[in-house]
């Protein structure tokens, strides 16, 4: 468990990130594609209903046993509040409610947010877009962790606290890396949460706010669902900056596994991501991907060649 990662540093490319290019290629050979843009009607009943069984669960909770509330946040509250942490991901891209409607997907991806006691939803929604726009960016792109980061945990059990504290960097991170000023959503998104979480404090007790709260520590975690924080971009392979998932698990997490599928078409909701690689197969099957998460984590966790520093990045752009 003390064995030393074998990188020094990140992976330094000079290329721009393939997705732009690889979209412009698909779209002119299956212009049929756009069709998929848009938004999925169920998807804001699922996101409902998801906070009413939270919600509701809260009931049963606050009459439990401390142990039998871990073990309840870590294999169910922890999972749905990890499936609204992807809710809230696709609220971002506008696919609640469209593009046309920004105001409307910014208040829906706080109501997603109201089972997870962090107010998180419109800062995620900034940095999130950035990531996207400016992928492997040293200085917009707040997915890659710091040097730091690679320096410390840089050793196997180095690497299993890291990823069991991941919750703990992604938080963190945009604020040391390329911090900003709070914005008016912003300061909503923290009225309205901290409000709520004071309502089910004094409604259902500490056991109900822990439930949610370290169900959401646990599933950010050393989680199966929480593989996809690896899976996505860290170069298993040389030269490869972006992964897909096509396991079991993207049935709970909106197919956030389709991950070159969504860089690609960051338009398409998630429900819709699998028939853009039925529809173009040759620009995906050929691209390494993965088929678990939780080989995702075991494998970076012990494999010498992997680890924080094992990210591809590109200088910092002039931009304005």
């Amino acid at each position: 468990m003390g064995a030393k990662v074998s990188r020094t540093d990140f992976e330094w490319t000079y290329t721009e990130e393939p997705h732009a290019s690889r979209r412009k290629e698909i779209l002119k050979k299956y212009p049929q594609i756009k069709k998929l843009y848009g938004i999925d009607p169920n998807f804001k009943w699922v996101v409902v209903a998801l906070v009413l069984f939270q919600i509701s669960s809260l009931f049963v909770i606050r009459n439990l046993s401390w142990p039998a509330v871990l073990i309840a946040a870590y294999c169910v509250g922890g999972v749905i509040n990890h499936t609204l942490m992807l809710a809230v991901h696709e609220t971002a891209h506008s696919l609640a409610f469209g593009p046309s409607w920004p105001l409307r997907n910014k208040l829906f991806g706080m109501f997603a947010n109201l089972p997870i006691p962090f107010p998180y939803s419109a800062t995620f929604k900034f940095y999130h877009l950035e990531h996207h726009r400016y992928q492997g960016d040293e200085s917009k792109d707040t997915d890659i962790p710091t040097r730091l980061e690679a320096q410390l945990f840089c050793s196997t059990f180095g690497k299993f606290i890291w990823v069991c504290l991941q919750p703990f960097f992604y938080a963190v991170r945009p604020m040391v890396v390329y911090p900003k000023l709070l914005s008016k959503i912003e300061l909503l998104n923290i009225v309205i949460q901290l409000s709520f979480d004071y309502f089910l404090y004094s409604y259902f007790g500490i056991k109900a706010l822990t439930y949610l709260t370290v169900g959401c520590v646990f599933a950010c975690g050393l989680h199966p669902v929480a593989g996809h924080f690896i899976s996505e971009h860290y170069m298993f392979k040389k030269g490869y900056e972006t992964y897909s998932y096509y396991g079991i698990l993207n049935a709970i997490t909106f197919n956030v596994g389709y991950h070159n599928e969504h860089h690609d078409f960051p338009f398409i909701p998630g429900s819709r991501l699998p028939m853009v690689r039925e529809i173009a197969p040759e620009f995906y099957d050929n691209l390494p991907h993965h088929n678990s998460w939780c080989a995702v984590l075991y494998d970076f966790i012990m494999d010498p060649d992997i680890g924080p520093y094992a990210r591809i990045k590109r200088k910092r752009k002039n931009l304005n």
